[in-house]
């Protein structure tokens, strides 16, 4: 891990740099000013400790200047109320008063390299995910072509139509077309957190601010900083935290539980449902000034039988990734089978197209997967 410390004070900085150095998992670059190290920094650094306090350039304007481009953890030794405010504001993560043991100091950074793993392996899923789109049919290329101008803008995005359609892949995809492509894309299912928890999930919290809260935590929109934050199943949102979101997208900025400081966030949304959003407005259980924030380009993306080309180029790209998954070899499916996944209804998409590829990599034997591994009888096979 690259680690860039900028402190104008000398006896601090090699005090520092001495300190780490009983630390060879991190490689130490010093800098005596931000000045100096802006020339320097480059994407192999992975975390920033500066100093607030010096001369010309202070750590406020350094950090401004690097534009959430690097994690930072900020060290002073005359802390104000005021500065504290304006760090929390540019999203820096830990905040340390001078004199620290060098073990504190360690405990922020692996901190911070811990939420960078997560955020990581996130976004390399959503690489593969969108790499998923495959094959071509005419209802997704005329979706694709609203794809690729809706993710040049930050326009809010809502996607719609059934489960299992692969809402979140396309998520990942309008991700991976815009100009946050290189930054977090984290996926929240509404319908999957417990509604007691989804408030903390999403805005954090501070240590102490309930019995379970043991240390402060950051939410998903901190973690999503600078990229996208897809909401699935937006419907299940509970009503009294819908004006929450409402608020957030308004005046982009956060608050954790337990905090009455405002944290400045840059994070492109983008949701997705299966239901009518417009009854459960009637029905007063999905506000309508939400809908209208959230629904700037709405994307209704069609089921998989409205799709029948792309049916056998993701079910041989499922099957493939199987194979190397289980250590099978190659396999292909026959004639038989290839006509009948064309030919099936499939009203679980591709989330049920998937899970009857794996069953029949896994229950198939040879090299060869016939209709009979596919066992499409058991799920009404003949409705079209």
């Amino acid at each position: 891990m690259k680690i860039a410390i900028v402190e104008d004070d000398i006896n601090m900085r090699k005090s520092l740099e001495i300190a780490m150095s009983d630390y060879p998992v991190y490689e130490i670059h010093t800098f005596k000013s931000p000045k100096d190290a802006l020339k320097k920094l480059d994407d192999t650094f992975s975390l920033i400790i500066s100093d607030i306090n010096m001369p010309g350039m202070d750590g406020i304007e350094f950090a401004k200047a690097l534009d959430g481009k690097f994690e930072i953890i900020f060290i002073t030794g005359n802390a104000t109320l005021t500065r504290a405010i304006e760090s929390i504001q540019l999203g820096v993560k830990d905040f340390l008063l001078k004199p620290f043991e060098i073990e504190t100091l360690i405990a922020a950074i692996e901190r911070s390299a811990t939420v960078q793993k997560k955020v990581q392996k996130r976004t390399a899923k959503c690489a593969l995910k969108s790499g998923a789109l495959l094959g071509t049919s005419p209802a997704l290329e005329k979706l694709l072509s609203y794809i690729d101008k809706a993710a040049r803008t930050d326009a809010s995005i809502m996607l719609l139509g059934e489960s299992g359609v692969g809402k979140e892949v396309f998520a990942c995809h309008i991700h991976d077309k815009s100009s946050r492509f290189d930054k977090p894309f984290i996926a929240i299912n509404m319908a999957a957190i417990p509604e007691n928890l989804i408030e903390s999930e999403l805005f954090g919290f501070e240590k102490g601010s309930f019995t379970d809260a043991v240390e402060t935590k950051m939410g998903q929109f901190e973690l999503a900083q600078g990229g996208t934050l897809f909401l699935d199943e937006i419907a299940e949102m509970p009503y009294p935290l819908q004006a929450k979101l409402l608020r957030v997208l308004q005046e982009r900025e956060i608050r954790r539980l337990g905090s009455s400081k405002s944290i400045k966030i840059d994070v492109r949304i983008i949701t997705a449902t299966n239901a009518n959003l417009q009854q459960n407005i009637h029905e007063g259980r999905f506000r309508e000034d939400l809908y209208y924030r959230l629904n700037t380009i709405p994307l209704a993306i069609p089921p998989l039988r409205e799709r029948r080309e792309e049916i056998l180029p993701i079910a041989t790209s499922v099957l493939e990734q199987n194979c190397i998954q289980y250590n099978f070899g190659s396999k292909t499916f026959d004639d038989e089978a290839r006509a009948a996944l064309q030919l099936y209804r499939w009203p679980g998409n591709i989330r049920e197209l998937i899970s009857v590829v794996e069953r029949a990599a896994i229950l198939s034997d040879g090299d060869s997967i016939g209709v009979e591994d596919l066992f499409l009888e058991a799920r009404g096979f003949g409705r079209v």
